[in-house]
């Protein structure tokens, strides 16, 4: 593609520009309007300079990727409801054996949810349990936490779904979900491990508590510090209270008895009343047991729905579709109304990929990038290792023609 008018490339480069600075720096002091914001700013710029036309823009916007996007955030959500991420944080410390094995775990667990789920949702929930841990075993939170970052985004170039600029690329160039899983997941795992170790070797001193030490630690906390413990409820711990202080009342202010009949008849209204409390809270049992079935069932179809989603993708279905019949599945068997579940749906990030694809537009528009593209494809076939030794022996040639170091 050819170079446009230069008023065009000035004018797109400048939208670009200011998009791009946006972008990168959101809180800039000459104009602080955030990433969303900008990116709007920079599709507006493009449109009114007249660099591409209002249907052109509207045809820009890549609803594919939008509703592939909206899908897995709105799956991710149900599965945070459903506990997913907090037994993901109990295996962080099961049988942990130091601080250096739990950095492992971290990176490691860190780059499966980020893949699956989104490196977003994977940082900012695993990040609650991250601390409590470094709490829990009495270690600095900044190493783990820097595992955590690190590896979601190492594990979130995985998938598709793993890392939004993946959803354009994967469905841009039609790449399936299985094709673009294989070629990543090697490079990936790699990555992990580099990542473990390199953490690991950083912060080696830091990490290296004795066994003793640590054990004494964790005495002194609880067992189950990730999640709550099982405790009587206010009400019932309070209504006994007072049960039993009524009773000792009545047994201190009531006259002894004057013969037995009376003496019989006190017992056995006692004994009634033990009868009546005890069934009572059987049948407060009793409806607390369907409860947890029924809350252990919808967990189970959250899962249930969220494992299909994955094998629809790796069958290579339409994954934007695929993610938003998950969705609205999930909407479907919570039976309730979904709106405080569509309200923790990042909508800005939605409305920045918006304008990103407007902007980008525009500026492919100007021309600039096929012209640089054009400039760099001679020297960007690396498919060959012949190629590359043949670049590097002109390389060479070069260097002792001009004397070069």
């Amino acid at each position: 593609m050819a170079l446009a008018t230069s008023m065009n490339v000035v004018l797109g480069s400048l939208a670009f520009a200011i998009f791009w600075v946006l972008a990168v720096f959101p809180s800039v002091p000459f104009l602080p309007i955030g990433r969303t914001a900008g990116s709007l700013l920079g599709a507006m710029l493009m449109v009114i300079f007249q660099i591409i036309t209002p249907d052109q823009a509207y045809d820009a916007i890549d609803l594919p990727v939008l509703g592939l996007l909206f899908g897995t955030m709105l799956v991710s959500v149900y599965l945070e409801r459903a506990n997913m991420f907090k037994y993901l944080g109990k295996f962080l410390s099961w049988k942990s054996k130091g601080a250096k094995d739990l950095i492992f775990r971290i990176c490691l667990i860190s780059a499966i949810s980020s893949a699956l789920f989104t490196n977003d949702t994977s940082c900012v929930v695993l990040t609650e349990f991250v601390l409590k841990i470094a709490r829990k075993h009495n270690l600095p939170p900044h190493p783990f936490l820097l595992a955590l970052a690190s590896s979601a985004n190492i594990g979130s170039s995985a998938t598709p779904i793993g890392n939004p600029q993946n959803l354009v690329i994967a469905i841009q160039s039609k790449i399936s979900f299985w094709n673009f899983l294989m070629g990543i997941l090697p490079a990936m795992l790699l990555g992990v491990v580099a990542n473990s170790v390199i953490l690991i070797c950083m912060y080696w001193r830091l990490l290296s508590i004795p066994k003793d030490e640590e054990d004494a630690t964790i005495k002194h906390h609880k067992e189950d510090d990730l999640d709550s413990p099982a405790t009587m409820s206010p009400l019932t711990s309070s209504s006994s209270q007072e049960y039993n202080s009524k009773m000792e009342a009545i047994n201190e202010q009531s006259p002894p008895n004057i013969n037995r009949n009376m003496g019989t008849t006190s017992d056995n209204d006692a004994s009634a009343e033990r009868l009546t409390n005890a069934s009572v809270k059987s049948s407060e049992g009793n409806e607390d047991l369907p409860l947890g079935w029924k809350r252990m069932l919808w967990k189970s179809r959250v899962y249930l729905v969220t494992i299909g989603m994955l094998i629809a993708f790796l069958m290579g279905l339409n994954m934007s579709w695929t993610a938003i019949t998950a969705a609205l599945a999930l909407v479907v068997l919570d039976f309730k109304d979904a709106r405080s579940c569509l309200e923790k749906v990042s909508y800005l990030l939605l409305i920045f990929f918006c304008g990103m694809f407007i902007t980008i537009d525009g500026f492919n528009k100007t021309g600039i990038p096929s012209t640089l593209w054009e400039l760099m494809e001679p020297y960007a076939k690396i498919d060959r290792f012949s190629y590359l030794e043949h670049k590097w022996q002109h390389l060479q040639l070069i260097r002792k023609r001009h004397g070069l170091f």
